[in-house]
């Protein structure tokens, strides 16, 4: 690979232009005085030295990168319950911006790490002054709690390059688990929790007017 800055420049392009319309479908959400199933969209381009271990462990060419790895572009859905994650990949399937070209639920199909997610790859049109370009890209839709997870459990990888300790790994699936129980617990409650943050949101817009 000779010029990564050109090669990942549609890729930057997609993330830039994915998080606004994401963001966009929780807005939408808000506009209606509706609970949006969305509470934040992040997103980021895999860094060079990511992309290169990832072809070495899996084996990919450089030269197929584009069409192997699904992830260069990655974006994160994060939803307040699990039920929201069924909701926010039924709107991403009737969107027309972009084609869905593979599903993975790892939420009812769980890795053995423990690991819940629920993935979504699509091949996204980015136009370019040379023309249209379409990427892959992976939308990852979970809970605050798979997040919260996940996040330590990566930084964990990196530390360990995927073998943990056994204590480590027993600790990990435990906290998997801790966390699914908290989300089913809040689950249970989620009309109080949206009734409460209702009656939340309307105190602080009536206090800003009365503050104006």
């Amino acid at each position: 690979m000779n010029n990564w800055d050109q090669f990942l420049a549609p890729y930057k392009q997609a993330i830039e232009e994915l998080k606004i319309k994401l963001k966009g479908m929780r807005r939408q959400f808000e506009q209606e005085h509706t609970h949006s199933p969305i509470e934040f969209v992040t997103g980021r381009v895999k860094p060079v030295a990511s992309i290169l271990d990832k072809a070495r462990i899996k084996n990919i060419p450089l030269d197929k990168l584009a069409t192997e790895m699904q992830d260069i572009a990655g974006l994160r859905m994060m939803c307040q319950f699990v039920d929201n994650i069924e909701t926010v990949v039924k709107l991403l399937r009737n969107r027309n911006d972009f084609r869905i070209v593979e599903e993975r639920n790892y939420i009812s199909h769980k890795k053995p790490s423990g690991y819940r997610s629920y993935h979504v790859v699509i091949e996204y049109p980015v136009q370019t002054i040379t023309g249209e370009k379409k990427i892959l890209a992976e939308i990852q839709i979970r809970t605050l709690a798979m997040n919260f997870w996940a996040t330590i459990e990566h930084s964990l990888n990196y530390k360990y390059k995927g073998q943990f300790p056994e204590e480590i790994n027993k600790r990990l699936q435990g906290a998997a688990e801790a966390a699914f129980r908290l989300d089913e617990e809040m689950s249970k409650i989620k009309d109080e929790i949206q009734e409460a943050q209702v009656y939340f949101t309307k105190n602080k817009e009536t206090g800003k007017k009365i503050d104006k």
